[in-house]
């Protein structure tokens, strides 16, 4: 299986319910990520406030930063190769890139399926 690795702007925390300005996209990938884990999907994130070294030791996300700045993440990466920069990926991305299949729920606004604080 592919090995999935997201690098995330500098946040509080990767969940998106930090703080009194909830980011329902950050939420949505949240879910999406726990449903990837769940299904066997192996994916790594990085957070910038709290692991800036694991940006500046990768050679792809170094060079995309340098390019791009901050604006370039979120960063995707897909077996060391970058997949996806400046937006999160949809369950059906994550889904795609390791090779499952996303069950055909129905899917919020935020890209999940999550209502009600139930995520599946």
């Amino acid at each position: 299986m592919k090995s999935i690795q997201v690098f995330d702007p500098a946040l509080c925390c990767s969940s998106g319910v930090c703080g009194t300005d909830v980011d329902q996209k950050l939420v949505g990938f949240s879910a999406d990520v726990a449903w990837a884990k769940q299904n066997g999907v192996a994916i790594e994130r990085f957070n910038l406030a709290q692991q800036p070294m694991a940006f500046a030791e990768n050679a792809a996300v170094k060079g995309l930063l340098e390019r791009s700045g901050v604006s370039a993440l979120p960063v995707i990466l897909i077996d060391g190769e970058v997949a996806l920069a400046g937006r999160y990926p949809s369950r059906d991305d994550l889904a795609r890139w390791a090779g499952v299949t996303a069950p055909a729920a129905a899917k919020n606004s935020a890209g999940s399926c999550c209502s009600g604080g139930n995520c599946c």
